[in-house]
């Protein structure tokens, strides 16, 4: 058991061999045995998860600005297409992050409560509250979470 208050700020990446699955728009986006996670403290782990495990084909360069990231630096967003099916900037990733982490170049994250399910070692993900956060909740790490309106503090 994690407990999320003892993640580190500045948030640490730490690569991961769960077996992540998630399913969109009745498709499976990715599944993989290899991740990175980045942990920081009161938020759930954002797993990042390498490009060539996604189904890239269901990804389209989304329009709108970029985002900023303290510690990550730019990001670019893509919406999720299957046929007629658009999900609106659902998943991100950082091509030329800073230095600290350099190694989620070009990895993609997503907002587990826009797919249709997420999966850790085969436990249905619960989506980090707040439409900003993209933690992925599992049995393996304890709370409060940074966006549940039960700890405001937190928010």
């Amino acid at each position: 058991m994690e407990r999320v208050r003892d993640y580190p700020r500045p948030p640490r990446l730490d690569a991961c061999q769960d077996q992540i699955r998630v399913e969109v728009l009745g498709e499976v986006l990715v599944e993989t045995q290899r991740s990175l996670r980045v942990l920081e403290t009161f938020h759930p782990p954002t797993y990042y998860l390498p490009p060539e495990a996604m189904n890239q084909g269901l990804l389209v360069p989304a329009p709108g600005r970029p985002s900023f990231c303290e510690w990550k630096g730019v990001a670019s967003y893509y919406d999720v297409v299957a046929g007629e099916q658009r999900i609106n900037r659902a998943v991100w990733t950082y091509n030329h992050p800073s230095e600290r982490f350099r190694e989620l170049a070009g990895w993609f994250a997503l907002y587990p409560g826009q797919m249709d399910g997420c999966w850790v070692n085969g436990e249905r993900v619960i989506p980090q509250q707040g439409e900003f956060y993209g933690g992925w909740i599992t049995s393996q790490v304890e709370g409060p979470f940074k966006g549940d309106p039960n700890h405001p503090e937190l928010i």
